[in-house]
């Protein structure tokens, strides 16, 4: 019986060790497939390019130029 008893115990210890492997596994894909996208989020975003700053100066005097033409018309319309 202690044969028994202890080819049981070795053969249950081998499943729970299965098991254990087998989720260990499963939760190593989903950390991997998280880092996949994390690294594709990173990858988007670096490869947005940097905006000129002559070219945001260049913005800043169109909005300028735009509220100053609606003043304007804003004028113009009260005027009449």
């Amino acid at each position: 019986m202690a044969a028994e008893s202890v080819s049981f115990r070795i053969t249950r210890s081998t499943e729970d060790l299965a098991q254990t492997v087998a989720a260990l596994s499963q939760r190593l894909v989903k950390l991997e497939q998280r880092l996949a996208a994390l690294e594709l989020q990173i990858d988007r975003v670096a490869a947005e390019p940097e905006p000129d700053p002559e070219d945001l100066l260049r913005l800043d005097r169109v909005a300028s130029l735009l509220a100053d033409c609606r003043n304007l018309l804003d004028d113009d319309a009260q005027a009449a």
